[in-house]
């Protein structure tokens, strides 16, 4: 039974934890409690505090101030190590598995069962992963190597581990980010039935639906503090992003009205085979045009071709009226195209790299004298960017990668708006960031088409799709089968036409 305020001493506590990194004050004064069968959501803007609290669970880090208490008694973890023998697991947004190793070798790694001599006791450790599986409702092979499973499989991989170490606290960072629909589903039933057996669950998404559907309650964090904690039910999604962003949230999907001008962007005939065939769409200037259609329908496979990352087997590309060379970033920047991709981690920055250097690296030569970056120059370069997408950083020299995901997503942004681009291509620009930024990503887009830049955006998310672009191109299996202008376009009309229905049907 659901209990939405539970009584009792908590399962994991924080009390006024506090936690800060050089000058950077991370958390302060921190307290919330986690129950035994709760689902407990963790909310707030990307850099509202959420990680470094869960790094402090972890065992990752140790506040500088504050208790964490386990069963009321307060704990000192050193490392990860401690935190695990303690009973919390960490089931991260991207899975960290052994792929050479089968799904049973990471379940029981580091406590392999063993028989005689000190052998593995291989019968022991499948009987146990089956058993695991069992439980969770959930049907995989202990066998199989764990290289090839999807997301959603690598993540009830990673808690069947979980619970085989017996985890009592489970938190989730991210788990639905990748996952379908029916992934998310199966996920959530897990999850609830780890509720029934007592399990604490600390939820962590941006996705209010989800939060609403599995969690009993929310605290929600802001600028490093403690704003609130209470019963789902008593709170609605409009109150939790007042509180989220300090601000009533006057508009998501602030698209100003602007006559486009001439075409900047045409594609005619792009194909790869086995992939996408016959793509063929314009993008004028100041017009924001928006691809939608189901996962693998082949959407960013198209802009990566368009922009020369992926090889075409036929079409051209056409920007400002030159028509690119075929397989070359560096013709599609020079022709004034951006590409911002799907993957900031991996494909859109350089981690180790500072912000600064980040930001100024596709225009290092222009900014260089005698084959040396000029400091003063780069510094002001870097200032305009961050001050205009306000990214919140310590300092201009701190690595990349210590920024929050969505702080991270605009110094992508502001990498390639440095070089004022003709034609920006954003690959799904608000996935896994906060509401309130996602606010500021689409206001900056918005000023951006105003300004005359053609914008071609890729996104999952149809409320997104439907309050930024102009139009609408709808792929279905690697083919453009609709195009619809904004003035007719509903959740229904993009729908049925990704999913290859009838709207009259």
């Amino acid at each position: 039974m659901e209990r939405p305020d539970p009584g009792g001493v908590p399962l994991l506590e924080v009390r006024g934890v506090a936690k800060s990194f050089g000058a950077v004050a991370a958390v302060a004064d921190v307290s919330f409690g986690l129950h035994p069968g709760e689902a407990h959501a963790l909310v707030g803007e990307n850099g509202a505090g959420k990680s470094t609290i869960v790094g402090i669970l972890a065992g990752v880090h140790r506040p500088d101030a504050g208790t964490v208490a386990l069963d009321g008694e307060p704990v000192a973890f050193s490392s990860p190590a401690d935190a695990k023998a303690a009973g919390i697991a960490v089931i991260y947004q991207e899975p960290t598995l052994f792929g050479d190793l089968s799904v049973e070798e990471n379940i029981v790694m580091g406590r392999h069962p063993r028989r005689g001599l000190g052998m593995i006791d291989r019968a022991a450790m499948r009987a146990e992963a089956r058993a695991l599986f069992e439980r969770l409702g959930v049907r995989i092979d202990p066998a199989r190597p764990a290289r090839g499973l999807s997301i959603a499989d690598q993540q009830i991989v990673e808690i069947a581990k979980a619970l085989s170490a017996d985890a009592r606290v489970l938190i989730m960072d991210e788990p639905t980010a990748a996952l379908s629909v029916v992934e998310v589903e199966r996920l959530f039933s897990v999850v609830r039935a780890l509720r029934e057996e007592g399990a604490a669950i600390m939820f962590i998404s941006h996705r209010f639906e989800e939060i609403t559907e599995l969690c009993q309650r929310v605290t929600i964090m802001r600028d490093g503090r403690h704003v609130s904690t209470d019963p789902i039910a008593g709170l609605t999604v409009d109150e939790m992003v007042r509180r989220m962003v300090g601000r009533d949230l006057d508009a998501l999907f602030p698209k100003q009205d602007v006559t486009p001008g001439a075409v900047v962007l045409e594609v005619d005939g792009l194909t790869r085979e086995g992939v996408f065939r016959d793509i063929s769409f314009s993008v004028r200037a100041g017009e924001i045009v928006a691809f939608a259609g189901l996962v693998g329908a082949g959407r960013s496979e198209v802009v990566q071709a368009v922009f020369g990352v992926d090889e075409r087997d036929a079409g051209t590309v056409t920007v400002r009226g030159k028509r690119l060379r075929p397989h070359s970033p560096r013709a599609a920047m020079s022709a004034g195209m951006a590409l911002v991709p799907e993957d900031r981690r991996q494909q859109g920055l350089v981690m180790d790299l500072s912000l600064q250097r980040n930001v100024t690296l596709p225009r290092s030569g222009a900014l260089s004298r005698f084959g040396f970056l000029f400091g003063p120059g780069e510094r002001r370069e870097v200032l305009r960017w961050t001050d205009r997408l306000r990214i919140k950083y310590g300092r201009l020299g701190d690595a990349v990668g210590t920024l929050s995901g969505g702080n991270q997503q605009k110094a992508v942004l502001a990498k390639w708006l440095a070089m004022a681009p003709a034609v920006l291509i954003v690959d799904e620009p608000t996935r896994g960031i906060d509401v309130g930024t996602k606010a500021e990503v689409h206001r900056l887009m918005s000023e951006l088409a105003a300004e005359g830049v053609a914008v071609v955006m890729v996104s999952s998310d149809l409320p997104e799709v439907l309050g930024m672009a102009d139009r609408i191109l709808v792929m279905r299996e690697g083919r453009l089968v609709a195009e619809i202008p904004r003035a007719e376009a509903t959740e229904d009309s993009v729908m049925f036409a990704a999913m290859g229905q009838d709207a009259a049907a």
